[in-house]
């Protein structure tokens, strides 16, 4: 009876081992972690321009995190008007960087690589950036640095639109640097599956055409601004209402003409850098 009680001892001890430390092993969290979100928007509105010639884009992106903080990823638009590069006329976001949280803010180190694949070449550029963020309660705010240091891709080498039109290059081979800086709020209404958010950013590089006849920073130096609601659908959809808008006039955006404007369509002519609603309907994973 003592042997066998013994055993029954030594068994029951074993399975608390075992079920103790297959808890600990469902329990500990992943070392990587795979994210991605797909978008289709009325308009691609990049820092307040048009990319899209005013038309709908599709989008999306996939991230891949590992649990010390570095992460990789890539995001996808198609391109037409100001922001078509030729070959499938697409952008190719390359992304890499580190996200740590002290405290109750996240400080996120990274570097996106524009890339336009197929497209007109020394368009590619790399740009660094510095984002800190915070969370208290239903409000989250984020304020954010991008610079880019001098490059072909924001060089001025075109001094006026007819000048890229002709195919005449003023300057070729310039090289350009580009600052950008942002912040964001974004405010989840209690209650609800409503999110209020609103943008800021101020651009600051070169005033003239880059190789293809277009700039990172038209006009040289403007703001653009973003005020807008999500709304939680279901699950990972979220539908989005947005009103993007800059303070580039007719009036600056004259020398950039025709290229800074919609190339197609009944609204040819008109600015892409001005006052417009965006919808758009996305679900991230």
């Amino acid at each position: 009876m003592i042997a066998r009680a013994r055993l029954h001892l030594c068994l029951a001890s074993v399975l608390s081992i075992l079920s103790g430390a297959a808890a600990h092993a469902q329990a500990a969290p992943k070392a990587f972690t795979l994210s991605g979100s797909a978008a289709l928007t009325t308009d691609y509105r990049f820092r307040g321009v048009s990319q899209s010639d005013g038309d709908p884009a599709i989008q999306g992106g996939i991230t891949l995190s590992h649990q010390s903080g570095v992460y990789a990823g890539f995001w996808g638009s198609n391109l037409a008007g100001w922001g078509t590069f030729g070959g499938p006329n697409l952008e190719l976001d390359l992304v890499g960087g580190f996200k740590k949280t002290l405290g109750s803010a996240t400080v996120d180190l990274g570097l996106t690589w524009y890339t336009y694949p197929g497209g007109a070449d020394k368009t590619d550029f790399a740009e660094p950036y510095v984002k800190l963020s915070g969370t208290r309660g239903p409000l989250t705010l984020l304020a954010g640095i991008a610079y880019a240091p001098p490059q072909q891709a924001l060089g001025r080498w075109y001094e006026t639109g007819a000048d890229a039109e002709a195919g005449e290059y003023t300057k070729p081979g310039d090289k350009e640097d580009n600052l950008y800086l942002w912040g964001d709020a974004a405010l989840a209404v209690p209650g609800t599956r409503l999110t209020g958010k609103a943008h800021l950013g101020r651009s600051k590089g070169n005033k003239g055409l880059g190789p293809n006849g277009t700039s990172v920073t038209p006009t040289g130096e403007y703001w653009d601004w973003l005020i807008g609601v999500d709304y939680a659908v279901y699950g990972p959809v979220t539908l989005s209402l947005a009103y993007i808008d800059t303070d580039i006039s007719d009036r600056d955006r004259a020398y950039l003409l025709p290229n800074f404007a919609v190339q197609n369509g009944g609204d040819k002519g008109k600015t892409i850098a001005g006052s417009k609603i965006v919808f758009t309907v996305g679900a991230s994973f």
